[in-house]
């Protein structure tokens, strides 16, 4: 595969079954030979897309030391702000040449859950900041429902199966700024080489050249999506509870050509996370004699923590 599908929500939403199983056959197959799918018919409006690049904008447009207030020790980065610098891949000294913010899980009806969490992070200076990126998290989080309703159904499970473990789950809304590059970058890129932790992503913001990932013949392709749609990968979680059916994609934010160093580059990833205590033991239906199980069991709280200390946000 040298190009990312392209598929339509609509599609699965339909009551027309031959619309909806073609859009499990082309998410499935996506899934299983590239990782990636460019998704049209999700449930971002305009307005809210152009409000929140707006927002997010005037947050890291703010004055570093108004920014660092908002940099809260001791929760490994999970809320609010991480300054420039902070974060590396899995593996590289080097660290990515971003900064960015987190809104987390807004808790609905479990007092326990709650008490989990960190909690979201309030910009004083940006009124509609918090607002504007708690509906974005919204409908992000309702999109990927469906997404992984598709995927149940293409892994032979119950549609709903994963709907228990996302409700109040440890989801991300991620927006990052790239700034301008002022001097030659020794081996550190916007975002190096990485696979993602979590179930699945969905990336606002892949409309220009940047992001890259790596098809099976270990080839780097452009992964470009139209104004309307999002870019949605499968996470490292996802992969090892389906026995690596479904590939996690190593993917990369390479650095621009530097005639365009002075510009900053915004993309909004969503990182949609279970609960912690969903087993991520890998499915009975995807083990057989020619894929025998391929990983350990473990929970999504467990690998989660694992993860993040090695990209040194928790010590």
């Amino acid at each position: 595969m040298n190009k990312i599908p392209s598929i339509n929500l609509a599609d699965f939403l339909s009551s027309d079954a031959s619309r909806k199983q073609k859009f499990i056959s082309e998410i499935g197959h996506a899934y299983e030979n590239i990782g990636f799918v460019a998704l049209k018919g999700h449930f971002l409006d305009e307005q809210l897309v152009s409000d929140l690049y707006a927002e997010i904008k005037k947050f890291f447009e703010l004055p570093l030391e108004t920014k660092e207030k908002y940099e809260i020790p001791g929760i490994g980065g999970q809320r609010g702000y991480v300054s420039f610098g902070k974060e590396s891949a899995k593996g590289k000294k080097e660290a990515d040449l971003k900064e960015f913010w987190h809104f987390g899980q807004y808790v609905e009806n479990d007092a326990e859950k709650a008490k989990e969490y960190p909690e979201n992070v309030l910009v004083k200076e940006l009124p509609k900041f918090n607002e504007v990126g708690k509906q974005t998290y919204k409908m992000l989080e309702k999109t990927a429902k469906y997404i992984l309703r598709s995927l149940a159904l293409h892994l032979n499970l119950e549609e709903t199966y994963f709907d228990n473990y996302i409700k109040n789950g440890n989801s991300i809304l991620r927006p990052i700024h790239y700034p301008p590059i002022k001097t030659e970058p020794k081996g550190a890129e916007r975002a190096a080489a990485h696979g993602d932790i979590n179930l699945i992503t969905l990336l606002m913001g892949a409309q220009g050249k940047g992001l890259q990932v790596k098809n099976n013949n270990g080839d780097w392709i452009d992964a470009i999506a139209a104004p309307d749609e999002l870019m949605i990968n499968v996470g490292d979680m996802l992969s090892r509870h389906s026995n690596n059916k479904l590939k996690s994609t190593i993917h990369r934010v390479v650095n621009p050509p530097k005639e365009m160093w002075g510009t900053s580059r915004y993309s909004i990833p969503f990182f949609m996370h279970p609960v912690s205590e969903m087993k991520l033991d890998v499915l009975e239906n995807c083990i057989d004699k020619n894929n025998p199980k391929q990983f350990g069991n473990i929970t999504a709280g467990e690998f989660l923590d694992e993860r993040l200390r090695e990209l040194g946000l928790k010590k």
